[in-house]
């Protein structure tokens, strides 16, 4: 099967799961509802649930088991685009085509929705470690660390994007950002997956090295998009990375080099994937897409 016909089919699957979670109820806080359900299912790619169903997969076939962890981990992202939209931060007006939660409801309402989505997203888990036999809470606990430091890690990143808004900023912070503003949760999602899968720690290890080459690829080619993308395709406008003196590997080192860099990690990404035979191409493959996708 096609890689773009995989990720449409787990996109089916992944849609139906976060669909069981929705708040449907006539309540007093009824509009909060639907604002955390606006954003949650406006259309997004579903990337890292897929990729931990993925690497569950190189390992088991009974992928549903994690189906609550990837439910919370997309919940998750979608907490942090909502509050990485709102005015405090990058104050942006359109996500996936789409007018931003505060645009659509209004500012408190969305920082209230981004809140109830992270807390959604701990209540997935904790109901699934009741109900889970005892020899796979080990493993299941060890995956919750992963998504607990990995939002952890996204907050550090997304503070040092805003705090430098502006400044110039040295190499290694610019990696820093990147690694943990959007890195981070790309490499839990792979791990969860290997960690859930009961993975060896050597296997483990270097789905980490795969997933953090993909993480850092993947905010380049955001940064190469902002700077040369398709509004249209896009779903938002183009130039605001410049526009609000963000730092980024484009104004960085410029639009070529950051194209040459993000070509040698890709390579070094699919080179890691190899290593898993046959298991490992939906990952090769993956890499490949991050580098060229378009929106």
């Amino acid at each position: 099967m096609e890689l773009k016909e995989t990720i449409k089919e787990y996109q089916i699957i992944v849609n139906q799961e976060l669909e069981r979670y929705r708040k449907k109820e006539d309540c007093p806080e009824k509009v909060l509802n639907e604002a955390m359900a606006y954003s949650l299912m406006a259309g997004g790619k579903r990337l890292r649930p897929i990729l931990l169903l993925q690497t569950y997969q190189i390992f088991k076939e009974d992928y549903q088991k994690c189906f609550p962890f990837a439910v919370a981990i997309e919940m998750i992202h979608n907490f942090s685009l909502i509050h990485d939209d709102l005015p405090a931060i990058d104050n942006d007006d359109f996500r996936h085509g789409k007018p931003t939660n505060h645009k659509m409801f209004n500012e408190p309402t969305a920082i209230l929705a981004g809140d109830a989505l992270l807390n959604g997203a701990y209540q997935v888990i904790s109901k699934d470690l009741q109900n889970s036999p005892k020899e796979d809470l080990p493993f299941k606990i060890q995956a919750f660390a992963e998504l607990t430091y990995a939002i952890d890690r996204v907050i550090a990143g997304e503070y040092v994007d805003t705090e430098y808004e502006g400044k110039e900023i040295s190499s290694e912070y610019l990696e820093y950002m990147h690694k943990n503003k959007t890195g981070e949760f790309i490499k839990a999602a792979v791990k969860m997956g290997a960690i859930l899968a009961k993975a060896k720690e050597e296997e483990i290890s270097r789905l980490a090295s795969y997933a953090e080459r993909i993480g850092l690829t993947f905010q380049i080619r955001d940064d190469i998009l902002s700077e040369i993308g398709d509004k249209d395709i896009l779903g938002k406008p183009v130039g605001n990375d410049k526009e609000k003196g963000k730092c980024t590997y484009v104004t960085k080192y410029g639009l070529e080099k950051a194209e040459q860099i993000l070509e040698e990690i890709t390579d070094q990404a699919v080179e890691i994937a190899k290593t898993f035979g046959e298991k490992g191409k939906f990952f090769e493959d993956f890499a490949i897409y991050i580098k060229n996708r378009n929106k």
